[in-house]
């Protein structure tokens, strides 16, 4: 899912701050810039965005009384270094209120507020549909990773990080395998040994106490092989 995004800021750093975090991130896209909230209601006039970064004190108008004379408002994620305003903003329904200066770690929780991964999955979509919808972001080579988790083979411990292998090859990342196991879950995905979590539709076949998965071979741990067998079985 591509999400469109408009920022509104009278500070050109604090636009830079965010297009640059949101670089980090494929789905967001760039929709407009405004430098004050006339602007941004003229660009609004003739345009459809999914999410606002909203900074409060600009000049000619505020930020919440802009947001007031929207009657659809996109989500909103309000920018600002004045945090006794917050309570203002959640009685406007904003997705998230973020206090600068802010890190990328909050920042993409802001993004995971606004959009919850499983928020645009209608209930009774197809439950491969829904498998293909479910997205990961995890944090590795000093960025942040999007994980289709419809594409994920399987995944290694690898001392204090883990790898986690895909068609387009390894990714080492900070997540632990029991993080992936939790976020995961079977049957979809199947811990197998203390430290291989494997995709069940990706096993190509079994061979004593060996997986195959494609190229891949990964080993059955004696204490996880009854429920591996039970679970295939």
């Amino acid at each position: 899912m591509t999400i469109k995004y408009l920022i509104v800021d009278d500070e050109p750093l604090a636009h830079e701050l965010i297009k640059g975090f949101a670089k980090e991130l494929p789905h967001l896209q760039l929709a407009h810039q405004c430098y004050n909230a006339l602007e941004a209601i003229a660009y609004l006039q003739s345009n459809q965005v999914d999410l606002m970064f909203l900074d409060l004190n600009m000049p000619k108008l505020k930020g919440f009384d802009f947001l007031r004379t929207l009657n659809r408002p996109p989500k909103v994620i309000v920018t600002t270094a004045y945090k006794e305003f917050a309570l203002e903003g959640y009685e406007l329904q904003v997705a998230d209120y973020l206090l600068k200066p802010y890190s990328f770690a909050r920042f993409l929780k802001a993004i995971e507020n606004a959009f919850p991964p499983k928020a645009n999955t209608p209930v009774n979509a197809p439950i491969a549909q829904q498998e293909e919808q479910r997205q990961l972001f995890v944090k590795g080579d000093k960025q942040y990773h999007r994980l289709r988790t419809n594409e994920i083979i399987y995944i290694e411990a690898y001392g204090n990080y883990t790898k986690v292998y895909l068609p387009t090859g390894m990714i080492l990342t900070h997540a632990s395998v029991s993080y992936y196991a939790e976020k995961l879950g079977e049957p979809t995905f199947l811990r197998v040994h203390k430290s291989f979590l494997v995709a069940m539709d990706k096993i190509d076949r079994i061979s004593g106490n060996r997986l195959f998965l494609g190229e891949y071979e990964v080993p059955i741990g004696q204490t996880y092989r009854q429920k591996v067998m039970g679970l295939i079985g």
